[in-house]
């Protein structure tokens, strides 16, 4: 009998303050949005990660209970490691998915690199 592994969360603060690091992190091919965070924890895809959102020039931390989508390892090149967290399919993500959009405007069209894709 294989036994699954418990559920598992963790609890991250990320304040961008910058637009250019918003643009950065921000994912916006995943469906609801998300972002990308950096840190040397070690995450597996699906954790559960309970995001404290600041984005630029605003005091507000938005809670996300978001899911790992997306794991940059040590030593990927020229990337930082972390890890993207995908939005859940809720009202809170799809505010803050608009916001982050109002914010990046026409940016988001850019081809510049970003911590993901």
């Amino acid at each position: 009998m294989e036994l699954s592994r418990p559920p598992r969360f963790t609890v991250v603060q990320l304040h961008i303050k910058e637009k250019t690091a918003l643009y950065t992190a921000y994912i916006p091919f995943f469906t609801e949005g998300g972002v990308f965070v950096p840190t040397d924890k070690k995450f597996r895809l699906g954790d559960d990660v309970h995001l404290l959102l600041s984005l630029p020039e605003e005091k507000t931390k938005y809670p996300i209970a978001g899911k790992v989508g997306w794991v940059t390892p040590a030593g990927a090149g020229h990337r930082e490691q972390g890890v993207g967290v995908h939005f859940p399919k809720a009202e809170q993500s799809a505010y803050i998915k608009a916001k982050i959009e109002e914010i990046l405007g026409a940016s988001l069209k850019s081809e510049r690199p970003t911590q993901t894709i």
